[in-house]
């Protein structure tokens, strides 16, 4: 059945294009916690062993939360691992130690570069496409992202 929720079927794909891109990043952005918390190693293993699984199930979350906006759009979510590396604007290769100075410093990297896409499509997906919908959602996932981010940048100051 056709998608009639009052915005034009061009600018839903305008938005979608842009959905698929943030999919991409945050399964990529999960799976690198999930490879922070399977293997960090050092002195505060266990502390940060429960930090990045705390942060790897809100992303889980989040994760869904892209994929069904996709869909309330009318339009199909990418779900392969090929697919979302090639959408994705973060990188998955990392040369380093499983220290967790390390992965904080990776995974704060990728979510301020997610919080900066997100930021930078806000305006657009309202004025320019009609959604506002999409664009109060990405809103409160770049607040979620910059609290995720905070969460990270807490565990540089001496």
């Amino acid at each position: 059945m056709k998608t009639n929720i009052g915005i034009k079927e061009e600018n839903r794909h305008a938005v979608a294009a842009q959905l698929v891109k943030l999919l991409a990043d945050e399964y990529v952005l999960y799976t690198k916690t999930r490879k922070a918390h399977w293997n960090v190693e050092g002195p505060d293993f266990h502390s940060m062993h429960l930090f990045f699984e705390a942060q790897y199930r809100q992303l889980d979350e989040l994760t869904d939360g892209v994929a069904e906006r996709i869909r309330k759009i009318g339009h199909y979510a990418p779900a392969t691992l090929t697919q979302l590396l090639q959408l994705t604007h973060l990188t998955e290769a990392t040369a380093r130690d499983n220290d967790s100075f390390g992965f904080l410093r990776e995974l704060l990297e990728d979510h301020e570069s997610i919080i900066e896409f997100l930021r930078g499509k806000i305006n657009p997906f309202a004025n320019e496409f009609g959604d506002l919908g999409t664009s109060d959602y990405i809103t409160g996932l770049m607040e979620t992202h910059e609290e995720m981010a905070w969460m990270i940048r807490a565990h540089f100051k001496k």
